[in-house]
């Protein structure tokens, strides 16, 4: 097995699997979520966002965590010392919440980002306790950004 090394800068980079998908305003996210990171006190190596198909990530959700369902996001850290991960979303699900929540695409797309950064930051969300207190980061960390004029 490789040892996995992460780069000397710090790094988010946005990529796409199994659908055609690009990131609005992705300088002005990856600014944002640098920011999160920044104000929780953490330190940033390498983060990747893979935007996916509900099926791609129906396959990764049942490979690797023996779970038959459909999700939004799932987050894979690689350290505990720093932001290091793959966090894979959804469009399938994003587009889908989004109608059911009555959302922008932009909005929910944002929430399930930062979900799955505050995971890696150690935000839990099992209990009701901790879905307390992920959600009130959420929205914490979408008011910083949506005050900013995204969306």
């Amino acid at each position: 097995m490789d040892a996995h090394f992460p780069p000397e800068t710090p790094t988010i980079t946005f990529h796409s699997e199994d659908l055609t998908f690009s990131l609005d305003q992705a300088n002005k996210i990856e600014d944002w979520i640098k920011s999160t990171i920044q104000q929780e006190n953490q330190t940033l190596a390498q983060l990747n966002f893979i935007f996916c198909s509900d099926a791609y990530l129906h396959r990764i959700n049942v490979d690797y965590l023996q779970h038959d369902t459909l999700t939004d996001v799932i987050t894979f850290p690689y350290s505990e010392s720093s932001i290091e991960g793959d966090i894979f979303i959804s469009i399938d699900r994003i587009r889908e919440n989004a109608n059911a929540y009555d959302v922008s695409f932009q909005h929910e797309l944002s929430r399930v980002m930062i979900h799955g950064v505050l995971h890696l930051m150690g935000y839990g969300d099992k209990t009701a306790e901790e879905k307390q207190q992920m959600t009130k980061k959420e929205n914490q960390y979408l008011g910083l950004l949506f005050t900013d004029g995204v969306e």
